[in-house]
């Protein structure tokens, strides 16, 4: 077991822990509970759905990396295909607050990078801020998808967010987590490939200016992050913070990124370049690179 789930891993009830301590001494444990491991741990615990998320928030909550404010927030997002993704706000020292990342983003954004094409449900253990309901907003569940929270009988994001203002209200169609692949020309090294087919499944039908990172750790594992763009444009995420995201998921340390690449759509109105740089020499990398592309490219 990895030890930032030692402590929340001792405050769960028995039965629990029995079930699902053999999920957490895998050494391949990166966060997702597959149908089978929700199906066997209902099972062992007596759990339904509900229930089961929010007795596995504080594990979630121990993957945060509050640096800044010291307070945890777990989230679980529960895919229709049955998965389940933990995901944890994430701070950043020596980096500006605009840089941090929701624990409700965090778990959406991890699903989205597993392949996940659409959620039925969200649970977390605070309610989620006004930021995080308009990020919600952004999909392709709409404001149907089901809240969760404790103490609290189930709700909706519409409850949540009556009278929202979202991709509708500007005509746009796409939705964040529907699949979709704009065409970028893959080309240079592993990195850079990494980096602009990421950019090629971003988020952004607002500004059209398509981005994705690609990160090689001290371990050698690349982890690869895209643009989520939002109708609000400020709950946009970055494609550096989505890379963390899963870089956090898979246990490795974010001040062991050896070298990172920006790919970005040529020409586009918005740069993620300035910020992302920033944001990496907080976390202690200085190879950083910039590589633009077009649908032309050769």
């Amino acid at each position: 077991m990895h030890p930032r789930f030692s402590t929340a891993f001792s405050a769960l009830p028995a039965a629990l822990q029995t079930a699902i301590q053999p999920l957490l001494d895998a050494a391949d444990f990166h966060g997702v509970l597959r149908p089978q491991d929700i199906a066997q741990l209902k099972q062992l615990t007596g759990l339904d759905d509900d229930a089961l998320a929010l007795a596995l928030l504080p594990l979630a909550a121990s993957c945060a990396v509050a640096t800044v404010s010291n307070f945890n927030v777990g989230a679980i997002s529960r895919g229709v295909s049955g998965h389940w993704y933990f995901g944890a706000n994430m701070e950043f020292l020596h980096a500006p607050l605009q840089q941090t990342v929701h624990a409700e983003q965090s778990a959406i954004t991890h699903a989205w990078l597993r392949g996940e094409e659409k959620l039925a449900a969200i649970t977390v253990n605070y309610t989620p801020c006004g930021h995080c309901r308009q990020f919600m907003n952004e999909l392709n569940s709409g404001t149907a998808i089901r809240i969760s929270l404790p103490g609290r009988a189930v709700s909706t994001l519409g409850d949540y967010l009556p009278d929202a203002f979202g991709p509708a209200d500007l005509n746009i169609t796409e939705r964040l987590l529907t699949p979709v692949n704009h065409g970028f020309a893959v080309k240079g090294d592993a990195l850079q490939q990494a980096a602009i087919e990421a950019a090629n499944h971003s988020h952004a039908p607002y500004s059209q200016s398509y981005s994705g990172v690609a990160l090689r750790s001290q371990s050698g594992t690349t982890f690869t992050g895209r643009y989520a763009e939002n109708a609000a444009f400020n709950p946009s995420l970055p494609p550096l913070q989505a890379a963390l995201i899963l870089m956090n998921m898979s246990n490795e340390a974010l001040d062991t990124i050896q070298q990172a690449v920006l790919a970005e759509s040529q020409g586009s109105t918005l740069s993620q370049s300035d910020a992302t740089r920033a944001t990496l020499a907080a976390l202690g990398c200085e190879d950083f690179s910039l590589t633009l592309v077009s649908k032309t490219s050769v």
